[in-house]
């Protein structure tokens, strides 16, 4: 069976993607930007296209671990940030984490309302830094994501631009060949790195290539048998996913406000 294939990002849509950031920035009469950087792929590629449009000296990224950051992310975003040029610091969320954490949540713990909360602090954060140097904060959610409600509202979905909202994961590894980010990021296991040994893919319970071919076939309005057909996934995993970007609708939209007034 054919396997749906998403079109071929190229040096054009590239450029726009620069294009589109440095006018935004421009347009909102702010001095830079400030992008929260992981270690994975998203926040290396918002990063790079950043330094494009805006120049390095303009961009500041803040790494923002927590007791479960594995210790190679301090290595991998410092070297990035290094090779790029872009100021680089390091605030540590754990004490406010676990301050909220111990108002918060009481009983039985998940981990992900810990992550929630984690991720929730970064935002806090991101603003902060964002407010005193009138630089806007830009978000590292792709469309794959986003679709899926896969991002903590008000945290890591917080943002005043999103750069990566129109490319699935799927092509943004394309971007990420096309601007150089490094290999070993590119096909590092993607995770929001929220708990010990998260990854998007097992919470999600499918390959982001998988994913892709199903959410794409979604967006051209295709039905789950068409899809399960074009694809070769089961018709039962197809229905799944298409019932979760539903029900996340309310993630993706502003909030609700009455029509009669």
């Amino acid at each position: 069976m054919s396997v749906t294939k998403l079109p071929n990002i190229t040096e054009e849509d590239v450029q726009n993607l620069v294009g589109f950031i440095r006018t935004t920035v421009e347009g909102a009469g702010c001095d830079g930007v400030v992008i929260g950087i992981s270690g994975g792929i998203d926040s290396a590629v918002v990063t790079k296209l950043c330094v494009d449009a805006l120049g390095s000296d303009r961009v500041l990224n803040i790494f923002m671990p927590s007791r479960v950051t594995p210790a190679e992310d301090y290595k991998t975003t410092s070297e990035l940030c290094s090779g790029w040029g872009t100021e680089y610091r390091v605030v540590d969320i754990q004490p406010a984490v676990d301050a909220l954490a111990a108002v918060l949540l009481t009983g039985e713990e998940t981990p992900l309302e810990r992550g929630n909360i984690s991720a929730r602090c970064r935002m806090v954060v991101l603003y902060n830094f964002a407010k005193k140097r009138r630089y806007l904060v830009v978000g590292t959610s792709n469309q794959s994501e986003i679709m899926m409600g896969y991002f903590t509202k008000f945290g890591d979905g917080a943002c005043d631009v999103t750069p990566l909202a129109n490319l699935y994961k799927t092509e943004v590894r394309q971007v990420a060949r096309l601007i150089g980010v490094p290999e070993d990021i590119i096909v590092k296991p993607p995770s929001a790195g929220l708990w010990e040994g998260q990854t998007d893919e097992s919470d999600m319970g499918i390959k982001y290539a998988d994913l892709d071919a199903i959410l794409y076939d979604l967006e051209h309005d295709m039905t789950v048998a068409q899809i399960s057909q074009d694809t070769g996934i089961p018709r039962e995993k197809v229905d799944e996913i298409r019932r979760q970007v539903e029900s996340m609708e309310h993630k993706r939209l502003p909030p609700v406000r009455p029509s009669d007034f």
